[in-house]
């Protein structure tokens, strides 16, 4: 029954529970049931700014690895992360749509896309649908989760 309602309510709401970071030491991450924790280590001037994710309970993870957008959805399938493939300001946006489960601790690649506006349009099932707008184009991705 809780599963039935949970679904019905995803489709209501299909991008998850929409996380802010601020600018801070290592800070809380909302929603994730204290397991997660953020800091801001990279401020592009008038750009964009890049954060370090890790776990609370101390378990090594795969996320210390990487830089992240301030972008975070919080799914029943996990977190939906901006995975930066640069940190060079003149390689930006450039980054991967990422699903982080933190069970298996496994960061998986979903797309890639090169635009700061996107978001989720769609959750159907085990499929995103992802929409972007880079100023003068847009798109849409559909992904398997």
């Amino acid at each position: 029954m809780f599963s039935l309602l949970s679904r019905f309510l995803n489709r209501l709401r299909p991008e998850g529970n929409k996380v802010v970071l601020k600018q801070s030491e290592w800070e809380d991450l909302p929603y994730s049931g204290e397991l997660l924790e953020a800091k801001l280590i990279k401020q592009i001037v008038f750009g964009p700014a890049g954060f370090q994710f890790r776990r609370k309970d101390g378990v090594p993870s795969i996320l210390s690895d990487f830089v992240f957008g301030k972008k975070v959805r919080v799914l029943e399938e996990g977190f939906l992360l901006e995975k930066w493939n640069s940190t060079d300001s003149k390689d930006l946006p450039d980054f991967d749509i990422c699903l982080y489960d933190p069970d298996e601790d496994s960061l998986r690649s979903l797309t890639n896309i090169k635009c700061f506006d996107w978001h989720v349009s769609e959750k159907v099932e085990n499929e995103l649908c992802f929409k972007w707008f880079d100023g003068t184009q847009g798109g849409e991705v559909k992904v398997a989760i």
